[in-house]
Parts: structure tokens; sequence; C-alpha cells
């Protein structure tokens, strides 16, 4: 439903200003005069999310507020004033943003639908739970829930970040090592080689063909990497199913533990927050991160929906965790049972990870080691082979 700001004077009055939800400007005229309020301007608004369009929003701020406002709430703090007290608290788009909910609630709108209008800051499973609270009477204990969730999930996605900064870095170094090697020592060091008429070793010759390329044609490694990123970035885009069902084949399994750690945290979450079994495969599915999964899980909500058991509507989920959903659905306690399973995926997924990272910086060290030994041989050989011609 559009919104409409209005400037007006009250009964008193006195100049006020403020936000209505109406099906037209007709409709926002009739509600303003209702509330007692002379209309002297009624203009429909744009929604700020439009104009925030390309900013980033912290999950974790997200989390503090959604904290804040459940224990407001809590404390018996009407819903009004506890959304204004926390945009009092924040500074730029988030006051923005807390302000325009407030002024849309005031203007008869739900907690939920207010938020709609910001689909980029509050996700689907947000406003859903934010909607089955306000109608359970409950929406403190829900707020609440998102609070640990949207914690709980940006703990996971600064594990993995974290766990990657070191490895990412070691490898742009030895990149950026190896390409200035190859580049501008290497050929001084060759050139001594080149000009005499003796015949080179292998190792030599392969050397000088190498740096060779990347002094003369390193224009073309770069269009050829600028290539590849473009291509990557094209079948991402077009054809991610590709893509994302390669991944389900990691043979570390730490995608897949990630993706089923995604799944059963998400299901167990809205489940547990009251939302019904088909809003909450629907949910679920985006939440996972991969395609193919996200298809699997629509396939099994069109046959729940249908009368069929969640475990046995699954399909390439592991046998497992299969058993558990069968037995939560026997037990009527499948939300309790997939939270439990998303603490042991977190654990697991954290000690596979872990693994992961201590074998990759090995690998690294090993793989800089072999280049550097190759390049010391080649450098070398043809300078023993010298002395030996000479003695």
């Amino acid at each position: 439903m559009p919104v409409f700001k209005y400037r007006g004077y009250d009964p008193r009055g006195s100049a006020t200003e403020g936000v209505i939800e109406a099906d037209g400007h007709r409709d926002a005229a009739i509600k303003i005069k209702a509330k007692g309020i002379l209309p002297k301007e009624i203009s429909e608004e744009a929604s700020a999310y439009k104009r925030s369009l390309f900013r980033k929003f912290s999950p974790l701020v997200l989390a503090g507020i959604t904290r804040s406002l459940s224990i407001l709430l809590s404390s018996g703090v009407p819903l009004l004033e506890a959304v204004s007290a926390i945009s009092s608290e924040q500074k730029g788009m988030w006051r923005g943003v807390l302000t325009d909910l407030k002024d849309r609630v005031s203007g008869g709108s739900s907690l939920a639908r207010a938020m709609q209008a910001y689909p980029e800051i509050f996700p689907d499973f947000y406003t859903g739970m934010i909607s089955a609270g306000e109608s359970s009477g409950a929406l403190t204990e829900v707020l609440l829930k998102l609070a640990d969730f949207l914690e709980t999930e940006a703990g996971v996605k600064n594990k993995v970040q974290t766990a990657l900064v070191y490895p990412v870095f070691m490898a742009c170094v030895s990149v950026f090592i190896v390409m200035f090697l190859f580049t501008f020592v290497i050929p001084k060091i060759t050139k001594v080689f080149e000009e005499t008429s003796a015949a080179l070793p292998l190792a030599t010759v392969v050397l000088i063909r190498i740096s060779t390329v990347f002094r003369d044609f390193w224009w073309l490694l770069l269009l050829l990497t600028a290539g590849a990123a473009a291509s990557y970035r094209w079948v991402r885009k077009n054809k991610r199913e590709i893509i994302d069902g390669i991944l389900l084949k990691d043979p570390t399994g730490i995608l897949t533990g990630l993706y089923m750690l995604r799944f059963t945290m998400t299901m167990s979450f809205l489940l547990s927050g009251g939302l019904p079994i088909l809003k909450t495969l629907q949910l679920t599915s985006r939440a996972t991160g991969n395609v193919v999964l996200e298809n699997k899980l629509l396939s099994a909500r069109d046959l729940v929906s249908q009368g069929a058991k969640l475990s046995s509507s699954l399909e390439g989920f592991p046998p497992t965790l299969l058993q558990i959903i069968a037995t939560g659905e026997q037990t009527g306690k499948l939300a309790e049972v997939l939270n439990k399973t998303a603490g042991s995926y977190e654990s697991e997924f954290e000690r596979k990870l872990q693994r992961a990272i201590s074998l990759l910086e090995p690998v690294l060290i090993l793989t800089m080691g072999l280049i550097v030994g190759f390049i010391v041989v080649a450098v070398l050989l043809p300078i023993f082979e010298m002395n030996q011609i000479a003695g």
C-alpha cells in the first residue's frame, strides 16, 4: 500500500506532519481528516529504501537493534516509544529507517508491514517472524530469537572470513613475488646465458621462456585474467546451478557442512518462531546459499503441501539428517531436534575449516619453495657447466 506524507494543522491549530498508508490521495485525505488534522499538503513518499539501495547494512547492527527493541517491549515500553528511543541512538541511514518505521506504524501500519518496505534490510524470514509474533502476541520473544539468530549467522560468516584472511593474504603475496621475479629479476640474470653460444639445460630454457612471457606478454596475461573473471561472473549469474552443483561435490565436505548448517539452523529457528512448514521451507531455501539445494527444498515444499512427510520429500540430503528429521516429525519436536543438529553441524564445520586452513598454509609454503627451487636450479646449472668447461 502506498505511503503518503502530509503537512497540516491539528485541532489546536498547531502545525503537524507525518505519514500514513492509503490506497490513494483521496483515501489519504479521508484518513488524515479522520484523525482530526486539516491537511495542507499531501504527497506520496518515495521509499527510503530506494534512496539507500546501494547502502550496506550490517546484520550485527540489525541484531543489536532487534535485541534492544525486545528489551524495551519486555519492560513495558509501547512500541512507538521503543522504536523512537532506539532511532535516537542511531546515526545515518539507520536513524532514517527507524524514524520511517515509527511514522508508518503511527500511520496505522503493523510493524511487519512497515519493515517490508525495506526488503534489503529486513529479509523475508525476519518480517515473517515479526508478523507471526504480532499475531500471536509474542513479539518480545520473537524479537529475542531473531537477535540470537542474526548474531549466530553473523558469527558463522565471521569465522569463515577470519579463517581465510591469512591464506588469501599469503596467496596474493606469493603471486606478486613470483610475477616480480619473472618480470624484473630473472630477465637480468638469464641475459648472460642468452648471449652464450653453449647449449643450455632444459630447466634454464624453460625459465627463460616463462620469463619472456611475463616480460613481453604481461598485457595478454592481464586480459586472460580479466576474461576469466568476467566469464566466472557471467556463469555465476546465468548458470549458477552449474557452479553450485560442483560446489556440492566438494571432496573436503566443508561446503556441504556449511549448507547443512544453514539449513538446520534456519529451519529450526523459523519453526520455533511459529511459521507454518510450507512458509518455512520457502524461506529456508533462500538461506542455504546454493541454487541446487534451493530447488530441492522448493520441490520438497510442493510434496509436503500434498501431504507427504518432510523426511521423505528431501532429495540429496545426508541420510543421517533425514533420519533425524523423521524422528522429529514422529515426536512432534522437529524444531528442537533440528536446533541440536545445527549445533553439531557448526562444531563439525569449524573443525573441518580449521583443518583445511592448517593444511593450506604448508601447501602455499611448499609451492613457493618449489618455484624458488626451480629458479635456483635453472640459474645454477649453466654456471656449473661453464665452470666444468673452463676447468
